[in-house]
């Protein structure tokens, strides 16, 4: 284990991520966004970038998010309750997606108005397939995030599809350039929804997000 993970304690990620885990809400317009209630941790990336995958590894429930291998599927927020300490908050993939260009637009600017206007809103996971890295429209995103003030992570997914030596160039490479935005969070976590991969870590840079665990 890195020096970061032992720091965040793993074990109260775990503790976190075994509590029960139910949906809340899924909003298509700002109108009915749930009430701000919890801390809130929402996952964001490229259509198909696998936060669905991801946020059922993390929660240990392998239907909790629908997951699909159309890009664009994800067509609202939708808002998930983690043991009443935390929401987890899956938002519509940005970017290509097999829908028209309005619906496109629109699920942007409902993003955007999310982004911008939820004062319990702690950090945004940014996902980026490890295969691939940073693209153009994820650079975009990261200025508009640093533009809002909005705290947020590097999460690197499919990180089983590369060899070691390729994950740490490809690490070393987002490092660099995530230096140079105010509101990027230093440490890069590189992930694997299929393999199990650094999921412990991710759920203990969560957990210290969250409301306090309940005294026994």
């Amino acid at each position: 284990m890195t020096a970061e993970i032992d720091r965040l304690d793993p074990e109260a990620g775990r503790l976190l991520f075994a509590r029960e885990c139910r949906f809340v809400a899924g909003a298509t317009n700002e109108e009915i966004l749930p009430p701000t209630t919890l801390p809130e941790v929402a996952f964001a990336g490229r259509s198909n970038v696998g936060k669905s995958s991801l946020v059922n590894a993390l929660t240990g429930r392998n239907t909790l998010a629908r997951v699909s291998h159309t890009p664009g599927r994800t067509q609202q927020i939708n808002f998930f309750d983690l043991g009443e300490r935390l929401m987890l908050v899956d938002l519509p993939g940005f970017g290509f997606a097999k829908v028209s260009k309005t619906q496109v637009r629109s699920w942007t600017d409902l993003i955007f108005r999310y982004l911008r206007g939820r004062p319990t809103l702690r950090r945004v996971c940014l996902l980026a397939d490890a295969r691939h890295g940073l693209k153009e429209v994820d650079r975009e995103f990261m200025e508009q995030l640093d533009e809002a003030a909005v705290s947020y992570q590097l999460v690197l997914t499919k990180t089983d599809k590369l060899k070691p030596p390729e994950l740490a160039a490809r690490r070393a490479d987002i490092a660099r350039e995530i230096a140079g935005h105010v509101g990027a969070h230093p440490e890069i976590v590189a992930t694997s929804a299929h393999a199990g991969l650094g999921i412990p870590e991710l759920r203990a840079h969560l957990a210290a997000l969250a409301e306090p665990a309940p005294i026994q």
